[in-house]
């Protein structure tokens, strides 16, 4: 019992210094230690160059639908789709032997016409004679030199038949028109076809150069027009430097391009202006109906760079995480450029040289909230927007 009470008394001290000691030294404030360190930098200018990405569709210079101009049957099909044909080459054969005997029956008629153009020639020699010796009057000679000119005339008639039977029939070698490559084939060996059939026997497609068509509405418009110093909005749109072409599979055109043209008025209904640039295509990669992005390039001087990862997004706005001196956090709105540069926005308004702005971090962070800068270069936060 006396074990128990000792015991009592030295717990009772013990928590009694421990209170004491606790009174006489508080804990220290823990304010510092949630103050969270971020890195921070200097926002700076540079001159650089950006690009402003627009989709596009792909066309070729030429896209020739190629229908029959005769009716009959497809005998003989030349060559297969996706195949390169020069601008004459045969590509379908027809069998049609209608126009093999309109050939026939005109080669017919004009040896039927030149008998009797030379039967009439013979009559006016005879007529001729018999007049000099005053047995027939000169009438008969005029009546046979008329006969004579009628009997030509049939026989012209008969030439200009065999050239038009012979055209149609030359017609059943259907050719290309122009220098391409073959589109799909719909018809097949032993079906009927005319002038009339609602499908071309197949489309031929020049892609030596290829036409990538782009649209842009009237906002875009006038501020890609404001990359020239020129007057007028055309010559403005042409003197825009060489464009460039993303693939879609993720890959850039080896070739650049230029824009040559720009449509007259913009679309009420969609509020968008077309506009064509053109691309050499020497190895028939670029392929008629394909998609792609146009890359069109702007100089920028003392262009004020931000990293996109430094902004957040809020309702469609852009906004940074300002500090001032004493390094208190103020949420800023800025407006930036539709021109980017890599992982970098362009800021049009909402900042100036100099501006401290938290690098990342920041997304917990309230308008008033205090930090611990962590000082970055400018030079290490724009190399990447330098290269």
């Amino acid at each position: 019992m006396k074990k128990l009470i000792l015991f009592g008394s030295v717990m009772l001290l013990s928590t009694s210094f421990i209170a004491c000691n606790s009174a006489s030294n508080p804990p220290q404030a823990t304010s510092n230690a949630m103050v969270p360190a971020l890195p921070v930098f200097a926002v700076d200018t540079s001159s650089v160059t950006v690009y402003t990405d627009y989709p596009a569709e792909l066309q070729g210079q030429q896209n020739v639908d190629v229908r029959p101009m005769v009716d009959g049957f497809i005998g003989k099909i030349h060559v297969d789709e996706g195949a390169t044909v020069k601008k004459g080459q045969v590509l379908f054969s027809i069998i049609a032997p209608q126009y093999e005997q309109l050939v026939r029956t005109a080669e017919a008629a004009i040896e039927s016409a030149k008998a009797e153009v030379s039967a009439a020639e013979l009559q006016i020699l005879k007529t001729k004679s018999l007049v000099e010796k005053d047995i027939i009057s000169k009438f008969d000679l005029q009546s046979a030199e008329l006969s004579l000119k009628a009997k030509k005339a049939v026989l012209a008639q008969a030439n200009a038949s065999l050239i038009n039977a012979q055209v149609n029939l030359s017609y059943t070698q259907v050719k290309s028109p122009v220098n391409g490559v073959i589109g799909t084939i719909p018809y097949k060996v032993g079906a009927i076809v005319s002038s009339n059939s609602p499908n071309p026997l197949t489309t031929v497609s020049n892609i030596d150069q290829i036409y990538a068509y782009f649209s842009l509405n009237e906002k875009q418009l006038l501020a890609l027009a404001q990359l020239a110093g020129t007057k007028s909005l055309s010559s403005q749109i042409l003197a825009i430097p060489a464009v460039s072409l993303r693939l879609s599979d993720g890959q850039e055109y080896e070739q650049t391009g230029k824009i040559e043209m720009v449509s007259g008025q913009i679309n009420t209904l969609t509020g968008a202006a077309s506009l064509r640039a053109v691309f050499p295509n020497p190895k028939g990669l670029l392929r008629t109906g394909g998609s792609a992005t146009i890359r069109i390039p702007q100089l920028v001087q003392s262009a004020l760079l931000v990293p996109q990862k430094s902004t957040s997004d809020i309702q469609g706005k852009k906004f940074v995480y300002l500090i001032n001196d004493s390094a208190k956090v103020s949420i800023q709105p800025i407006e930036i450029n539709l021109a980017q540069k890599g992982n970098y926005y362009i800021v049009n308004e909402g900042l100036k040289v100099g501006n401290k702005i938290i690098l990342e971090g920041f997304s917990s962070l309230k308008e008033g909230d205090l930090i611990k800068p962590l000082e970055k270069s400018a030079d290490s936060i724009y190399k990447a927007a330098k290269n």
